[in-house]
């Protein structure tokens, strides 16, 4: 709607194969800024008359309620001279998307050298004297051939805009006639009502000769060019000003060395590479320095890392290939992590080199490094502690048998904090006992301050003051962040000794303290919500009619603790199954009549199987488990067959059964590949799973069944459970990101197996394992997806929007 002589119009926009597209005319000429690197500054003429005609543009825009947030020399084109604004409307278009909201949904919009103050402090109404602010920059930098805030990192460059004052203008370049400088002086100050009320006041001064302005030191930005009475008045005033200078210091020295109230916290937005998913942790060194996250560009997954300051950027840490959830040594010198290629615990040098395998066990996840030279991790086969340089065996602590997440290492090495059923526990290391301290909480961590700092089920983070010798709770909790993303495996925060924390600022994407809602949807975006209380439920199956939806829900009872329903879609009828253990990964038998499912009861951990309407009690199979393995049915193919995974301390594998009377599990594939979540045709001659071999990342895979003769590769760029559509011509997967994903693959049965290309589905975020199912008619999905809270905001289909990460200094 848009339409002026120095604005880019639109002529069309669109989407073409799930790509949003958007069409402006083509133009000759050249951007700003890459006239800038070519001759570095502009004539003043010249540039006086560009800013005047982008000024002209944003009133002619700031009239019809749009702001451009994004004015920099990128965006203004240069066409036989003229300027050209260009993507205008897009910030429009995303904060419309958005409901309004631009920073509650992590949009960071602006550029770090041109944005104004409040955009650096993620203010949440933006006012068109903030694109003025930016064009003054871009006059600036056009000007003296260097933006007015330089800085090593974007971090500097935003506390730099946020607290500092730009030299003036003819400083460093005297040609600079006195009513621009002023006008720059005055579009540049830090309070927007202190700036012009408009882009046209601001194009009106840039062309009028006796246009002043004093700044808030008492002084125009002008400058005497030769030894006069004036520049002895400027020595004299320097001199003041170094005598000032040394004032300060002595009265900053005695500042620090007497009482003093804290530094006040400062916020601004972390940019991350786009290979970081939503969903994973940046994590902080103990002394606040450094910074890390696990991430993948280029098909390649690894450890990235940087400096808080000095680093523009996130590198990745060489040889760290396949290394997942990082965390620091206590001395910020090295970094431990999980390297998926194996299944080890491996620690790096932060300066890079100097691997060293810590031990190898791919039930080891989620590493934390204490001070007391121990490592703790968990797993499914519950939390262990293990020395940090290697070589020991690993301590399982005592009553951690069940799937534990993220683990916290007490400084002095006393005690472990952990999450099991939604309540932080303490795992008392000289006592060899467990404390439940806080209930409805998760992903505890030990702040410098005595506080335990926890995600509540409220979706915020809580703080609660701590006896760290005593090991118990002292006072009563107090909410100190609304918002923070933490999820079954992400904590959504990391904090430093020295007080900074790095926020997940948004919705929790597993929803893992809110609860679950089982959503039917269709291919076609229509989406209806099961009507079942408020909880936590996962791992949905639909039964061979597509009548009833097998589900899992996460007890109250304690401990790790989950029992297997079934919902009757036609009558409404909800039906509880299992009772008293921890009951999980169900399947339907090919008559819908029974289910098959893992058990872990009392010590015992076995696969059973009963009837889908109560009517008989359950059957244990005749399988032998040990007390470290674990076995989950994936598949019921023929009413004689089970197919399972063996989860053990040497990986997975997929396993079949024989539900003839004494017969034992076979190895239907025992490769090193991690294989497992098997889906089988409806015809029962291929199987579709998820492996790790021959790359560390998780990809679906087809080989004949039940003899695995051929081998073909399904997914691209990762994947995990497989589902077979019911005529059997397509594959489903999901691939999880920053908007989860479901892909299908067409695969051609003659003359021979040809997997086709996969193509994109739906997208919709998920929570939990196995979180979704395919119906028997092939149109439409039973879904497992984040319960958001009332006052979360929420976008397309129901789902949460996507999160940002902020740093609080001095938080």
């Amino acid at each position: 709607s848009l339409s002026h002589p120095h604005i880019l119009p639109l002529f069309d926009s669109g989407t073409a194969d799930s790509f949003l597209f958007y069409v402006m005319p083509y133009i000759e000429g050249e951007t700003i800024r890459e006239k800038l690197n070519r001759e570095t500054q502009f004539g003043v003429d010249d540039a006086v008359r560009i800013a005047r005609e982008v000024a002209d543009a944003l009133d002619y825009a700031h009239r019809h309620g749009v702001i451009h947030r994004d004015i920099k020399p990128e965006n203004i084109l240069l066409h036989d001279g003229r300027a050209m604004v260009m993507d205008f409307g897009i910030a429009l278009a995303l904060s419309a998307a958005a409901g309004g909201r631009m920073t509650e949904t992590g949009l960071s919009l602006g550029t770090p050298h041109y944005m104004s103050p409040e955009q650096a402090t993620a203010e949440k109404d933006l006012t068109p004297r903030s694109d003025v602010y930016s064009l003054a920059s871009v006059l600036y930098e056009m000007l003296a051939g260097q933006p007015p805030h330089l800085g090593g990192s974007a971090q500097q460059i935003i506390m730099r805009i946020i607290a500092d004052t730009p030299r003036p203008v003819t400083e460093l370049r005297r040609s600079v006639p006195p009513n621009v400088a002023s006008a720059v002086a005055k579009a540049l100050e830090k309070l927007p009502a202190d700036r012009f009320e408009s882009a046209k006041a601001f194009a009106d001064a840039l062309g009028m000769p006796t246009f002043s302005y004093a700044t808030a030191a008492g002084r125009g930005p002008t400058f005497a060019a030769t030894p006069t009475a004036g520049a002895f008045v400027a020595r004299r005033t320097f001199a003041a000003v170094a005598a000032l200078a040394v004032i300060a210091i002595a009265v900053a020295g005695w500042a620090w060395l007497r009482p003093s109230s804290p530094p006040p916290a400062m916020r601004f937005d972390l940019t991350v590479d786009p290979a970081m998913l939503a969903a994973h942790d940046v994590v902080i060194s103990p002394d606040g320095t450094m910074l890390a996250y696990e991430g993948t560009v280029g098909g390649t997954t690894g450890i990235f890392v940087r400096r808080l300051i000095g680093d523009p950027d996130f590198r990745m840490l060489a040889g760290t290939e396949s290394g997942a959830t990082p965390a620091f040594s206590p001395d910020n010198q090295w970094i431990v992590y999980r390297r998926e290629r194996d299944g080890a615990l491996a620690k790096i040098s932060v300066a890079g080199g100097g691997q060293t395998t810590i031990l190898t066990d791919p039930a080891a996840f989620n590493p934390d490094w204490g001070a007391s030279g121990q490592i703790v991790y968990a797993g499914p086969l519950g939390t262990f502690v293990v020395p940090a340089t290697g070589g020991g065996r690993p301590r399982q602590l005592r009553g951690s048998t069940g799937f534990a997440r993220r683990s916290f290492l007490l400084p002095d090495g006393s005690g472990v904090l952990s999450t099991f059923n939604q309540n932080v526990i303490i795992y008392d290391l000289r006592t060899d006992s467990v404390t439940v301290l806080v209930r409805n909480a998760l992903h505890p961590v030990y702040a410098s301050s005595g506080h335990l700092l926890y995600a509540d089920d409220q979706g915020g983070l809580s703080a609660v003051p701590f006896d760290l010798k005593g090991h118990n709770v002292t006072g009563p909790p107090v909410r100190v962040l609304d918002r923070v993303a933490s999820d079954v495996s992400a904590r959504g925060f990391a904090i430093s000794q020295n007080g900074t924390l790095v926020q997940n600022d948004g919705v929790g994407l597993g929803a893992t303290r809110t609860g679950t809602r089982l959503v039917i949807r269709s291919f076609d975006g229509r989406a209806d919500t099961l009507p079942l209380q408020g909880g936590r439920r996962v791992m949905p199956r639909y039964s061979p009619n597509g009548r009833f939806v097998l589900y899992v829900l996460q007890t109250q009872r304690g401990n790790n603790e989950r029992d297997i329903y079934t919902y009757d879609v036609v009558t409404g009828t909800n039906t509880q199954l299992t009772f008293n253990g921890d009951h999980f990964e169900p399947v339907w038998s090919p008559d819908g009549k029974r289910i098959a499912y893992s058990t872990d009861s009392a010590g015992r951990r076995d696969l059973r199987v009963k009837s889908a309407d109560n009517s008989s009690a359950e059957q244990v199979l005749a399988i032998s488990l040990g007390k470290e393995e674990l076995a989950e049915p994936n598949a019921w193919p023929r009413d004689d067959l089970i197919v399972f995974t063996r989860f053990n301390a040497s990986g997975r594998e997929l396993m079949t059964l024989s539900l003839q009377g004494g017969a034992k599990p076979q190895a239907f594939l025992a490769a090193p590949g991690n294989e497992r979540d098997a889906a089988i045709s409806p015809d029962g001659r291929l199987a579709a799973f998820t492996a790790n071999e021959p790359s560390a990342r998780s990809e679906i895979w087809i080989r004949d069944f039940p003899t695995p003769v051929g081998k073909w590769k399904v997914s691209l760029g990762g994947g995990s459970y497989p589902r077979w559509s019911p005529d059997g011509k397509y594959v489903y997967y999901w691939k999880l990101g920053l908007r989860d994903t479901l892909f299908r693959a067409q695969v051609d049965r003659a003359p021979a197996v040809v997997v086709r290309t996969p193509v994109m589905a739906a997208t919709l975020q998920l929570a939990g394992f196995q979180p979704y199912d395919l119906h028997p008619d092939g149109k439409r999905l039973i879904v497992a997806v984040p319960d958001v809270p009332a006052a979360a905001p929420v976008g397309a289909a129901g789902t949460p929007t996507l999160s940002r990460h902020v740093v609080i200094l001095n938080w």
